[in-house]
Order: structure tokens, then C-alpha cells, then sequence
């Protein structure tokens, strides 16, 4: 069985000067990124099968981005290389406590169409994943997120999400990422928030009150990242809080996506019906091992290096 993530796919260009601001920074570093790239790096670097979907440009960072994932284990045959639009970039400022800042600029990634999608086969995928805010911004991205979400359930496909909000992408418009994240967390099956997302999306003070709100408009077990603190797990009456382990950050880039990819390389064998059958203590280990994946990636510079680093002995 594998697992088809659909989005982005980008290169991010990291400011090295540590603390500056974008403005103010004078020494980038070039490395692959995406949210949902570096979901389907991750479950390959777990050691699982994983195609990716998305649009790159017909550029040299598209070229590598398609050449990275594939060195990294990920099958690109849904990777598309678009001749009229420059591959996304992302710039990112890193400040002394390892969060980022992001100014995007966006390219071929909105382009990906579900007509571009047309031959592929969503019974061929144990999960499909959908894990990225821009597949909710204005174009043919955001209408192939729709259709396949709607494919993927009228299929009894495990389906996956996380919004991956960006304050920058949504600042006058926020209220279109909340209506458009609810479907996704109404109809899936596993979902992962942030604290900042749980309190956006739910409108609550507290992520407590928030989960509450959760569980009452969906079924899906689902992950509230709470960084070093740990996270706090949804599974049916239950609401538990799980313990990260101790590092030090150099980056925290790609941490949350590495937890999702850590979490779906844990059920790649299950269909929707098993999931509910997974026993809560089966369920605080598979978190607790993708807490230990996210927090070992915020070791490294980048997302897809440090998750060359990564593999299932992490959960020993």
C-alpha cells in the first residue's frame, strides 16, 4: 500500500543571517520545500511507498525539486512541469528561537488542475493526503482539492489533512481559510492542527475548548501540536496529552509535516473501519513516535535534510 499527497511543491530560500528580517538579510540558502513535499520525503525516509501530485515550473528548481524527491524515495510521476509558470518560492527568515517568517511567491503550484489529474487511480493509495493552505487560495488548485476529496471518499480511502495555515497567504481574507478548512476536517479521517490553528478555525480561547468544538463536527481522530509542550490527541471520548522529547532547535521548518508523515507511515496498512479499532494506547504510541520525528527534524537545517535523518529506528 502507499500514500498520494497532493499540493506543493517549492523551493524555500532560507535567510542565513540569523534573527534578521527578510528586508534585511543578505545571504540565502536554497533548499526543496512544500508542505505536503515534505510530508510524502518524510513517510519515504520512513521507509513506505509515496507518489506525490503537484506542479512545478519547467525551470531548473522544478528540475531539482523532481530530482530531490526522487533521491529521497518519493515516485514524481504526478509531479508536473508547467512551461508558463516559474516553480513557488517561499522565503523564509529563521529568528534566534527557530520559528519562521515566510514571504511567498507563488508560481506554478496554484496551476495544478484535476483535469492534470485525470489518469490517476485514488483506489491504487491506501491515504491521500491533503496538507497545504494554498489548496485554498483562488485557482485550478483549489478546485482539484475539492474533486479529489471527493473522490477519495466516495472511494473509503483513509483521508489525511492539515491546513498549514499562513497568516500572510489569508490576512485579508481568513474567514475563506476557515470555511474552506471545515469540509476537510468534517470529511477526513485524521487530521493535524496547530494551537494557532485549533483557536483560529474554532474561534475558542483555549486549545481545550477547541478540541471540544473538534469532536463535536467530526468523527476523525485527530493531533493538536502544542511544539515543545507535546500534543494533545482526539480519539473518540478521549483527550489525551502526549510528551515531546528535548532538543535543541535549529529550525523548526517541516516539524509539523514530519509528524504527519510519522503518523501515516504508522497506518499506510489500515483501511477507514480499522482506524476506529485502533485501541487508544496504540494511538498515544503512534503520537508519541511522530512527536520523536518532528522533534528530531528541528536538529537540522531544512526540511528534506533533516529528514534524511530519519527512519522508523527513531521509534525504538
Amino acid at each position: 500500500m502507499k500514500v498520494l499527497c497532493i499540493g506543493e511543491a517549492l523551493i524555500d530560500m532560507i535567510c542565513t543571517d540569523r534573527g534578521s528580517s527578510l528586508s534585511k538579510g543578505q545571504n540565502f540558502l536554497k533548499k526543496a520545500g512544500g508542505a505536503p513535499a515534505n510530508v510524502a520525503a518524510a513517510i519515504a525516509a520512513l521507509g513506505a511507498k509515496v507518489d506525490m501530485a503537484a506542479k512545478v515550473g519547467k525551470d531548473p528548481f522544478g528540475q531539482h525539486l523532481i530530482e530531490l524527491l526522487n533521491e529521497m524515495g518519493v515516485d514524481t510521476k504526478w509531479v508536473i512541469q508547467d512551461p508558463n509558470h516559474f516553480t513557488t518560492f517561499a522565503f523564509v527568515s529563521l529568528m534566534e528561537d527557530g520559528e519562521r517568517d515566510f514571504y511567498f511567491n507563488r508560481g506554478a503550484d496554484g496551476q495544478l488542475s484535476y483535469n492534470d489529474l485525470a489518469a490517476l487511480h485514488i483506489n491504487e493509495y491506501s491515504i491521500v493526503h491533503f496538507g497545504s493552505a494554498t489548496g485554498f487560495l483562488p485557482g485550478p488548485l483549489q478546485n482539484a482539492y475539492t474533486e479529489l476529496l471527493a473522490k477519495a471518499k466516495e472511494n473509503n480511502t483513509i483521508i489525511s489533512f492539515d491546513p498549514n495555515y499562513r497568516h500572510l497567504l489569508f490576512q485579508n481574507n481568513t474567514q475563506s481559510f476557515i470555511d474552506q478548512s471545515w469540509p476537510f476536517i468534517e470529511q477526513c479521517h485524521f487530521f493535524k492542527l496547530s494551537d494557532e490553528e485549533a483557536l483560529l478555525i474554532t474561534g475558542c480561547d483555549t486549545v481545550q475548548h477547541a478540541a471540544s468544538i473538534l469532536r463535536k463536527k467530526s468523527n476523525a481522530i485527530f493531533a493538536i501540536t502544542l511544539g515543545k509542550e507535546g500534543t494533545l490527541l482526539s480519539v473518540g471520548n478521549h483527550l489525551e496529552m502526549i510528551s515531546s522529547i528535548a532538543i535543541t532547535p535549529v529550525d523548526a521548518t517541516g516539524a509539523g509535516d514530519a509528524f504527519v508523515g510519522a503518523v501515516l507511515f504508522q497506518l499506510i496498512n489500515h483501511t477507514p473501519s480499522q482506524l476506529k479499532a485502533i485501541e487508544l494506547s496504540e494511538w498515544k504510541k503512534i503520537i508519541a513516535n511522530a512527536n520523536k520525528a518532528g522533534a528530531r527534524t528541528c536538529e537540522y537545517m531544512g526540511a528534506m535534510e533533516a529528514f534524511k535523518h530519519l527512519n522508523n529506528s527513531i521509534f525504538n
